[in-house]
This record gives C-alpha cells, sequence and structure tokens, in this order.
C-alpha cells in the first residue's frame, strides 16, 4: 500500500482551539497509509508584492512544504462568515507569484467545527470559492462538526463518542497524488471523509 501525504492546515493559532482538537482528531483516525504534514502559517509575513521579490525564510519554507504533498486539507474556524486571516494570507502567499502557485492542480478538502448550528458551513464555501479561482481542485460540499459536547474531542484529539470515532475513521482515505488524470480516488476520499462525515458529531 502506498503512501500519500497530506498538507494539514489548520487555520487557528490557538493550540487549544476546536479546531486543532479536530485536525488531532483526524490525525489519529486516518488509515496508516495516509500521512500528514502540519503546514505551519502562523509566522507568515503579511503578503504582498515585495515578498516574490525578495521571499523571507517563512515563505520558502511554506512554499517547500505544501509543494511536496498531494493534498491540501484545510481544518479551519469561521470568523464572521469567512476566512480567518491567517489562513487567506498563507492561501495568498502560496499563490505568487501566479508561475509559482502551488496550489493549481492540487486537490483540496475542507472541513472545521463551532459550536455554532451552522458550523463553518459559510466559511467552507468562501474558501471554496478562493481556492477554485486558484486553479486548486476543490471537492463539492461542506463538512463540518457542530461541537455541542465540550468532550466530543479532547485536546489530545481522542473521540469520546465511538459512533463519531468509528465514522471518521472509516472515511479517512489516501487520496491519489495531484496531477494524476484520474481524479476519482482522490474525490472519493475527501467527498467520503468530509462531506457528512461529521454529521452525527
Amino acid at each position: 500500500m502506498s503512501t500519500i501525504k497530506v498538507a494539514m492546515i489548520v487555520g487557528s493559532s490557538r493550540p487549544t482551539s476546536l479546531n486543532e482538537r479536530l485536525a488531532r482528531a483526524i490525525e489519529k483516525l486516518a488509515l496508516t497509509n495516509l500521512i500528514s504534514e502540519r503546514i505551519r502559517i502562523d509566522d507568515l509575513s503579511f503578503s504582498d508584492s515585495d515578498l516574490e521579490k525578495a521571499p523571507p525564510p517563512e515563505v520558502v519554507r511554506i512554499k517547500a512544504d505544501v509543494a511536496r504533498n498531494a493534498a491540501a486539507l484545510f481544518v479551519m474556524p469561521e470568523f464572521n462568515r469567512s476566512i480567518p486571516a491567517m489562513l487567506k494570507n498563507a492561501i495568498d502567499i502560496g499563490s505568487r507569484s501566479m508561475a509559482d502557485n502551488f496550489w493549481r492542480d492540487m486537490p483540496g478538502a475542507m472541513t472545521g467545527t463551532s459550536p455554532g448550528a451552522i458550523g463553518t458551513a459559510a466559511g467552507q464555501q468562501h474558501l471554496r470559492q478562493v481556492l477554485s479561482v486558484l486553479g486548486a481542485n476543490a471537492l463539492p460540499g461542506e463538512a463540518y462538526v457542530g461541537f455541542s459536547s465540550p468532550t466530543l474531542i479532547d485536546p489530545e484529539g481522542t473521540v469520546e463518542n465511538e459512533a463519531t470515532r468509528a465514522f471518521i475513521k472509516a472515511r479517512v482515505k489516501a487520496p491519489k497524488p495531484r496531477l494524476n488524470p484520474d481524479w476519482s480516488l482522490a474525490h472519493t476520499l475527501f467527498h467520503n471523509a468530509l462531506v457528512g462525515a461529521f454529521e452525527n458529531a
């Protein structure tokens, strides 16, 4: 069984955030051939044209870190029905210059959690719109967790609810690498793993 690497990008900088818990749960419950690499984004400068001319080390780092992965998974909170500023900044940096846009052709999935009734659905819709403009293969549908119980996922990423744990684990499968002409497996991975994966959470 071949190993597939996925860039996991968490849109919250707080180590105890609900979305950090969700990211840890996904890492724990993924199949052994799906290897996630955490991508650091909290130390990036604000995106502007000067970064293209003389990119600092952290910009060089994130470009290399994301580019070596076959797909991307965004785990995000929602701020004012939109994308967190830190995450949007990382996406903008990765898209510049246009010739070096590492989002192009990359399969991308998204999920997120919130105590609110609609989770992060509106923010995910905005993220999908941005990724589509950049040429990423963003998969359809919203996949979010309504964090109705404070013990649903503990700080270490352990899912206390047996049904929720089994539901996530059954759906986290390995994608095909980007640029493969057959997108069916990548689509199946992220659609099954995330779209509706937390409906019973």
